[in-house]
């Protein structure tokens, strides 16, 4: 090879050599970067599609309109789907609901025993026998307490009676003691008429109270074996339902899951502390004042407490109106204003504190609340409606919430290269 061949074939590998530069390569990408992209060209007219929102036909309000109708509609028969199977289920999803309050009651008295050393077993049955005694050793002494004030009730209910007579024949109206003596004649007909059984029907009567009797037996021990299991298995129970699930929305439901349960706890020992210091509260106002059934009052005072709003104004009302057949208006009226002091104190100032924001419920959603649990379940769906739309309240605000990106660690500084440029 000639000297001129081999000096071009040197040329052309440095030139190969130069444009496999990294450098270079980096500026020609720079260079492309910096220059303006061209145009795209239009479509054609005869490709372009006709846009649907643009449809003069139809108008764009009706369509959104419809969108959500269909879609509220298919909500609407997914609640009532559910709302049916828990209604044909009622002996098992009653029981389970009224369980889980309980083990959310209960609950921090096993993690206790549980941190003392003694099995989860162990603790969890423990905690369960005692909450059944002491309810037990309570209703005796309250049922105790309401025989031996029953006679003084019905002793002043009679005086009471007396002077409502009295005040119709002495007073403003005049009556005559016989038309007196026919109205309350009739009056009790009518009340011994409504309760008396008819004899035709004594079979139906006695099969539906064993029916009752039955699916009552059937609920209880339900809840006693469901409370037990919730409390010594309650996250691996919830972690089994959770691997059910797709990978995707795993994290998100245990998250959900989580905040749900802490809104449960905390509800349950808000509603239990508020409801000890009204029933204090009344309790010994009544007692103060002499007002018959003083003590399971106060105890129907506690029980109300645990459908908000509505179970106190009921229990209230229930109050006043003993102390004013058992005694005189005056004392109602004390009775009265106790019950809006206490109320008052509940819900400006207990509820707020400590319920805080885990629980917090607008009032008129816990009206709406009890008042669809009355109409499909009666005394226990008033019970179970406002801690369930906590519940579900909490789950579903962490779950439209983000999860925080967890923290990365700042990139370490890149070292110059150690080759140089040189023009």
């Amino acid at each position: 090879m000639s000297r001129l061949g081999r000096t071009s074939a040197r040329a052309r590998q440095v030139w190969r050599a130069l444009r496999k530069n990294p450098y270079l390569e980096r500026v020609e990408q720079a260079r492309h970067r910096n220059e303006d992209p061209p145009p795209p060209e239009p479509p054609p007219v005869d490709d372009l599609e006709p846009d649907p929102e643009a449809d003069p036909g139809i108008p764009r309000s009706l369509k959104v309109a419809s969108s959500w109708a269909w879609r509220t509609l298919v909500i609407a028969a997914a609640v009532i789907g559910v709302l049916y199977l828990a209604d044909i289920l009622a002996v098992v999803v009653i029981p389970m609901l009224i369980s889980l309050l309980l083990a959310a009651m209960l609950q921090p008295l096993v993690a206790l025993l549980v941190r003392a050393h003694i099995p989860r077993s162990l603790a969890a049955a423990v905690v369960l026998v005692a909450g059944l005694g002491t309810v037990a050793g309570v209703l005796t002494y309250v049922i105790n307490q309401f025989i031996e004030g029953v006679p003084e009730l019905v002793a002043n209910v009679q005086r009471g009676v007396q002077t409502i007579q009295t005040w119709a024949k002495e007073g403003p109206l005049h009556l005559e003691q016989a038309q007196i003596d026919n109205f309350f004649k009739q009056l009790s007909d009518s009340i011994s008429n409504w309760l008396a059984a008819d004899p035709t029907s004594a079979a139906e009567t006695a099969g539906v109270t064993l029916g009752v009797a039955l699916t009552t037996l059937t609920g209880l021990f339900l809840v006693l074996f469901t409370t037990f299991f919730f409390m010594r298995d309650g996250r691996r129970i919830w972690n089994f339902l959770i691997g059910m699930l797709p990978t995707a929305a795993t994290e998100p439901m245990v998250r959900a899951g989580n905040a749900s349960w802490r809104s449960l706890v905390s509800y349950v020992r808000a509603t239990i502390l508020v409801a000890v210091i009204d029933a204090v509260g009344i309790g010994a106002g009544l007692v103060l004042l002499k007002v018959p059934l003083a003590i399971p009052l106060a105890a129907l005072v506690f029980l109300g407490a645990f459908v908000p709003i509505v179970g106190a104004t009921v229990s209230g009302a229930v109050a006043v109106l003993v102390a004013l057949v058992g005694d005189d208006w005056v004392t109602a009226l004390i009775v009265l204003g106790l019950v809006l002091a206490v109320q008052q104190l509940e819900g400006n100032v207990l509820q707020p504190i400590l319920m805080g924001r885990a629980v917090s419920i607008h009032p008129l959603a816990v009206v709406l609340a009890v008042g669809a649990g009355v109409v499909l379940a009666g005394i226990i769906g008033a019970l179970i409606a406002v801690p369930l739309v906590a519940v579900l309240n909490a789950g579903v605000r962490q779950l439209r919430m983000k999860p925080s990106p967890p923290p990365t660690e700042e990139p370490a500084e890149e070292s110059p290269p150690t080759g140089t440029v040189t023009a």
